[in-house]
C-alpha cells in the first residue's frame, strides 16, 4: 500500500511504515492536482499537515483512501465527519506536540517579561552608539515567577503549558468549558514526581486573574478574547496566542495594546495566514513566529512514530 505524506513526515515515521511494507512518498502534490495524483498512484493513507485541505470532493473523487492522518492536533483542514460517514478513518497525533507548543509560548512569554523580541532588534543597530539608552528602555523587565498564568483551554496543550508554569513558580488558573479539574503530573531529572490538581473557574474570573494569559482552544466561529474580554483582564497583561489564528480579535488586541490594557503578546497563528496584517508584523509590542509551536525535531518524531503505529494498526 502507498502512503502520501503531503506535508512530509519524520524519517522515524517513514522508517516505521517502511519496516511494515508499506510505499511512502512524501512528494508535496498542489493542492488542485491531488486528486489526479491520488487516483493515478493508487494512494491508500494521504498524511498532512495544515497546509493540505481534505474536503468532501476530495474524498468522493478518490475512492482508493482508505486513511486520511494528519501530523498534529486541529483537524479543521479536514471534513473529518463526512470522510468518516464514508467509512474512512481520520486519525491525529493530539498529545505528540504538547510540550513543544508549552515551550515555545514560554520562550514568547520569557522574551516579553524582558523585551528581548525588541532588544534583538535594537541591539545590531544601535548597541554600539545607544548602549546606556537602551539598558535604560529595556530596565523595566519582569519576572514570572510569582505571577498567575491564566490559560483558556485545558487540554492536553493546556496542561502541558500549565505544567511549564508550575515549574518555572506561577500560579495556574485555568478554564475550560468541558473540565471540572485536571491532574497534573510533573516528572524531574532525578525520578521524583509531583502531582498538582488544578479545579477550572470560569474564564471571566481568568481573565480578571491573570498576569499571564496563553489561549489552547480550537478553531471557531466566533473570538474567544474580543473588546468585552479585554475589559475584563488586568491593565498591563501579557498574552499569548499559539493555538488558532481567528480565535483573538487582531483589531481588538491592537487596540488593547495601544490603550495600554495589554502591554505586550505574542501570536504564532494569525487570522490572515500566511500573509498576516502588515499592522501586526510592524508592531514593537508583539513578539511573532510563523506558526511553529509544534515545529521541534522531537514533536516531529513523535508525530511520525505516532501516525506510523496508527496506520498499522488500522490496515493490519
Amino acid at each position: 500500500m502507498k502512503v502520501l505524506a503531503n506535508d512530509g513526515v519524520s524519517q522515524s515515521g517513514i522508517n516505521a511504515l517502511e519496516a511494515a511494507g508499506y510505499e511512502v512518498i512524501t512528494t508535496t502534490v498542489a493542492q488542485e492536482q491531488l486528486e489526479n495524483y491520488i487516483n493515478k498512484n493508487d494512494i491508500s493513507v494521504l498524511l498532512v499537515r495544515s497546509a493540505t485541505t481534505v474536503r468532501k470532493d476530495l474524498i468522493d473523487n478518490c475512492p482508493s483512501l482508505k486513511i486520511i492522518g494528519r501530523g498534529g492536533v486541529g483537524m479543521d483542514n479536514i471534513d473529518v465527519d463526512y470522510a468518516r460517514s464514508k467509512g474512512l478513518s481520520v486519525i491525529n497525533t493530539p498529545a505528540a506536540s504538547s510540550h513543544s507548543v508549552a515551550e515555545l509560548v514560554f520562550g514568547h512569554f520569557y522574551g516579553l517579561a524582558r523585551y528581548l523580541h525588541n532588544s534583538n532588534r535594537d541591539m545590531p543597530l544601535e548597541g554600539d552608539s545607544k548602549f546606556k539608552n537602551l539598558k535604560k528602555a529595556y530596565a523595566k523587565g519582569t519576572e514570572l515567577k510569582g505571577k498567575t498564568l491564566g490559560v483558556l483551554g485545558f487540554g492536553r496543550i493546556g496542561q502541558a503549558t500549565a505544567k511549564v508554569a508550575i515549574g518555572a513558580g506561577m500560579k495556574v488558573v485555568a478554564f475550560d468549558p468541558f473540565l471540572e479539574k485536571a491532574n497534573l503530573e510533573l516528572e524531574f531529572f532525578d525520578g521524583q514526581k509531583l502531582n498538582f490538581e488544578i479545579e477550572t473557574i470560569s474564564k471571566e474570573d481568568v481573565l480578571k486573574q491573570a498576569d499571564f494569559l496563553t489561549l489552547h482552544v480550537p478553531a471557531q466561529k466566533d473570538y474567544v478574547i474580543d473588546e468585552a474580554e479585554f475589559k475584563q483582564m488586568k491593565d498591563g497583561v501579557i498574552i499569548a496566542n499559539a493555538a488558532r489564528g481567528g480565535v483573538v480579535n487582531e483589531i481588538a488586541l491592537v487596540k488593547a495594546i495601544e490603550s495600554g490594557k495589554v502591554s505586550r503578546a505574542a501570536l504564532d497563528v494569525f487570522e490572515k495566514e500566511p500573509q498576516p496584517e502588515i499592522q501586526l508584523l510592524m508592531n514593537p509590542a508583539l513578539s511573532l513566529t510563523p506558526h511553529t509551536g509544534a515545529a521541534t525535531n522531537e514533536a516531529q518524531d513523535r508525530i511520525g512514530t505516532e501516525l506510523a503505529e496508527q496506520i498499522i494498526t488500522i490496515l493490519g
